[in-house]
C-alpha cells in the first residue's frame, strides 16, 4: 500500500475541495465580527482545520492513494471535514462537542488506518509514537468541547501546542524512543506541492468573498468598484510573492534536501498556517472594506487589513529563512511598515488602508523580483 510516485493525485484534489469551504468559514466568521476575541478564536480553528488536513498529508506522503482502501479513507476523512467545516461558525457556542468529536475521531481514526497499513515497514513505528500523543491531544480536545467561553478556546490551543511540542519531539513515547526527520521519509517535492495547494485554496476564498460581496451590493459605487479592484490586486500580489520564484524554488531545497522530513516539519507543517491565517484576515478585511469602504476611524478593520497583510510577510519571511537561513529583507521591510501604518486607522476610511496594504504587496513583490538572488537547490 505504500506510495510509489509523488504525483499528486486526483482524489486529493478532491479531497482539498472542502477546505475551500472550512476557509470560508473561518472569513465569514471573522467578518461578522471584528474584534481580538474572534481573532484568537479563528486562530485556534484554522490550527485545528490545519492539522486535520496536514496529518493527512503526511500520511499521503507514504500511502498509494490510488489503492481502494486509501481512497475510502480520504473520502471518509472528507466527510468528516465537511461536516467539522459546517460547525465551525458555531464552534464556541452550541455545536462546540460536535467540532471536537469529529476532529478526535479524524485524528484518531487516520492514524489507526496508517499503522495498519504499514505494518511490517520500519514507517509504522513513527506512527505508533505518534498515536500517544494524538490520544493526549484529542482527550484535551473532547473536555473542551464540554467546557465553554474562554476555557475552550484554551484548552484547544493546548491540544494543538501538545501536538506540536510532541513533533518537535520526534513523539517521543518511553520504550519506544523518538523518531529523527531523517526517517520521516518523505516525498520533499511531493509534500511542498500540497501545502503551496493549501496556499492557493485560501487565495481563491478570499477572491471569492470579494465577488459575493460585489454581487451582493444593490448599486456599487466608484468606491466600492475601487475596493473590488484593489481587492482583486492584493490577492493577486499575495499570490506573485509566494509562487512568483520562491514556492518553485523551495519544493526543489526540499526534494533534494538530505534532511527532507526536517525540512517538511518546520517550513511547511509548522509556518504554513501562519501564511494562510494573513490571507483569512485579508479575506475577511476585503468583504468590510467593499461593504462600507467610506467609513473612517475603524481601529478593528485597520488591524485586519494591515495587520493580515503583515502576517503574510512576516511568516512568508520566516520561511524562507528556515529553506534558506537568510533574510528576507523585503518582506520584513514590509512587515513593519504595515505594522506602522496602522497609526492611520483613526484618521483614514477602510479603501484607503487598503490601498496602502495594496501599495506594500507591491513594493514588496517589485522588490523581490529585483533582489531576489538565484538560490542553490542543495539541502
Amino acid at each position: 500500500m505504500l506510495r510509489a510516485d509523488a504525483r499528486v493525485s486526483t482524489v486529493e484534489l478532491f479531497f482539498d475541495l472542502v477546505y475551500v469551504f472550512a476557509v470560508t468559514q473561518l472569513s465569514h466568521l471573522l467578518a461578522e465580527h471584528a474584534s481580538a476575541d474572534r481573532v484568537i478564536q479563528v486562530a485556534v480553528l484554522l490550527a485545528m482545520v490545519w492539522q486535520v488536513w496536514v496529518y493527512t498529508t503526511w500520511a499521503l506522503t507514504y500511502l498509494d492513494p490510488d489503492r481502494g482502501p486509501v481512497r475510502v479513507l480520504l473520502l471518509t476523512l472528507m466527510l468528516g471535514s465537511l461536516v467539522l467545516a459546517a460547525g465551525l461558525t458555531e464552534a464556541f457556542a452550541g455545536r462546540g462537542l460536535l467540532v471536537a468529536v469529529m476532529y478526535v475521531a479524524m485524528q484518531l481514526g487516520r492514524c489507526l488506518f496508517v499503522i495498519v497499513a504499514l505494518r511490517g515497514e520500519a514507517l509504522q513505528r513513527a506512527f505508533l509514537r505518534i498515536l500517544p500523543w494524538t490520544a493526549m491531544s484529542s482527550v484535551v480536545v473532547i473536555v473542551g468541547g464540554l467546557e465553554h467561553g474562554h476555557v475552550r478556546e484554551l484548552l484547544w490551543a493546548a491540544a494543538v501546542a501538545l501536538d506540536l511540542v510532541g513533533a518537535a519531539l520526534g513523539f517521543y513515547v518511553p520504550g519506544l524512543g523518538r523518531s529523527d526527520t531523517r526517517e520521516w521519509t518523505v516525498s520533499g517535492a511531493h509534500f511542498a506541492e500540497r501545502c503551496q495547494a493549501f496556499v492557493l485554496i485560501a487565495l481563491g476564498e478570499s477572491i471569492v468573498v470579494s465577488g459575493a460581496t460585489l454581487a451582493g451590493l444593490h448599486r456599487p459605487g466608484a468606491a466600492e468598484i475601487t475596493a473590488f479592484v484593489v481587492s482583486f490586486a492584493a490577492s493577486a500580489g499575495l499570490w506573485w510573492i509566494y509562487f512568483s520564484r520562491a514556492a518553485e524554488d523551495s519544493a526543489l531545497v526540499i526534494a533534494s534536501s538530505g534532511d527532507p522530513g526536517r525540512l517538511a516539519r518546520s517550513a511547511f507543517h509548522w509556518i504554513h498556517p501562519l501564511i494562510i491565517g494573513g490571507i483569512i484576515l485579508g479575506a475577511a478585511a476585503d468583504d468590510l472594506v467593499l461593504a462600507d469602504p467610506s467609513a473612517r476611524g475603524d481601529v478593528a478593520v485597520a488591524w485586519l487589513v494591515l495587520g493580515g497583510t503583515a502576517l503574510y510577510l512576516g511568516a512568508h519571511a520566516l520561511f524562507k529563512a528556515v529553506i534558506w537561513r537568510l533574510a528576507s529583507w523585503p518582506r520584513l521591510v514590509g512587515t513593519v511598515s504595515c505594522l506602522a501604518l496602522l497609526a492611520l486607522a483613526p484618521h483614514a476610511t477602510r479603501l484607503v488602508l487598503a490601498c496602502c496594504a495594496l501599495a506594500v504587496i507591491v513594493a514588496v513583490a517589485v522588490a523581490d523580483r529585483l533582489t531576489h538572488p538565484q538560490v542553490s537547490q542543495a539541502g
